[in-house]
């Protein structure tokens, strides 16, 4: 794999724009990618029973597995807003169309902000003018999608002559249930719309699906795809290829958690089951005690193994190894002999801190990521919306 300067304007036919149009103070809040030709495309969801109007104008859209632009508005999710949300979603879609010349229903929406506010359509309408001559291959579109987040998120590969591109946001209100946050991916292997879907859904599942800031999972996460099918790919190189770029989306999004310090991995091996591994990285990457705890560099193994029990998975507590940075810290369910806090306490002040459990009953794996919680994190959640 090569790694590439763009972001998911390193596809061939792809443009986009990134720009502040006034749904937010003084920051870049709207966002189109542009395909010159129809794509094959799919997203996934949130499965938050409150669900963004975004999501049902999109779903529509893609009855079909085909999409040639994405239109997104940062600093207001548009949720809670009725009928009324679902209008405006529904023109800005056939205005944005409209401006870039394609159809409407091929056009894809996402939102992100805060919820119970209508949109500014007199503000959004007027930013949509002019969009067409603005659209680039070299542009602020990631930057655009940010709300909490602290630095923008993209990423671009080549592998074996074809291209992969995505951009994403997410800081906060962070627990998918599919998946989370926005993420949006181009691409110029050539996919059929169900494989794409398939494919699309495999790799959230293993991603960012395993992936938690603050147990809350949001009204108007999505994650979208769209592709050129331009160049023919092994299915087996372009599914490692998505694999890569979703995980690394979401271990960006884990190490930019609202107040966080450090970014946490959290492997669970030895599992009887590949199941059994996601449910108990979860866990232990969701629990608030293991965040504390590593925010203080406090190498306290309990609530490890208090959030290991806390699962409905079936082990043997005699069994169980844990693992802080390398150093094992348990075997057989106890303490190491001459364990050595300090020196573990001084391992855990890096940026990034390795937790891994292993059961030892079995061959299965899973991998989760997260992060601290730190002081900023309730003085950020306190004041959203002032």
């Amino acid at each position: 794999m090569k790694l590439l300067q763009k972001n998911v304007c390193s596809v061939y036919g792809i443009k986009a724009l990134g720009k502040h149009i006034g749904v937010k103070k003084g920051k870049k809040d709207f966002a189109i990618i542009y395909s010159k030709k129809l794509c094959s495309a799919a997203a996934v969801y949130s499965q938050n029973k409150i669900k963004a109007p975004a999501i049902e104008i999109t779903k529509d859209h893609l009855k079909n597995g085909k999409a040639q632009a994405i239109v997104v508005i940062s600093g207001n999710a548009n949720v809670a807003t009725g009928k009324t949300g679902l209008n405006d979603a529904d023109k800005i879609c056939k205005l944005v169309a409209e401006e870039i010349n394609v159809k409407p229903k091929d056009v894809l929406i996402a939102s992100t902000g805060i919820i119970g506010k209508r949109l500014p359509m007199d503000i959004i309408t007027r930013g949509i003018v002019g969009s067409k001559k603005q659209l680039q291959k070299v542009n602020m579109v990631a930057e655009s999608l940010l709300t909490t987040d602290t630095v923008k998120k993209e990423i671009a590969l080549q592998v074996d002559g074809f291209k992969i591109g995505a951009i994403a946001k997410g800081s906060g209100m962070i627990h998918p249930n599919m998946a989370t946050m926005l993420c949006f991916i181009t691409t110029d292997a050539d996919i059929s719309s169900d494989n794409i879907k398939k494919y699309l859904t495999e790799a959230v599942d293993d991603s960012f699906n395993m992936l938690s800031v603050d147990m809350d999972t949001s009204t108007s996460d999505m994650v979208m795809i769209m592709s050129t099918n331009k160049k023919k790919v092994k299915k087996t190189h372009f599914k490692e290829a998505l694999n890569h770029v979703c995980h690394d989306m979401a271990k960006r999004i884990a190490a930019d958690g609202e107040g966080a310090t450090k970014m946490l991995e959290v492997t669970v091996k030895g599992a009887t089951t590949k199941e059994s591994a996601k449910k108990i990285a979860k866990n232990i990457i969701s629990s608030n005690l293991v965040k504390c705890a590593m925010f203080g560099n406090d190498p306290n193994w309990g609530r490890i193994i208090a959030a290991v029990g806390n699962s409905d998975v079936v082990f043997k507590e005699d069994k169980i190894s844990i693992f802080l940075q390398n150093e094992a810290i348990v075997k057989g369910g106890k303490e190491v002999p001459n364990f050595d806090g300090h020196k573990i306490s001084n391992l855990l002040k890096g940026k990034e801190v390795s937790i891994v459990v292993n059961l030892n009953q079995g061959k299965e794996k899973a991998t989760a990521y997260g992060c601290d919680m730190g002081y900023n994190y309730i003085h950020i959640n306190a004041q959203y919306g002032h």
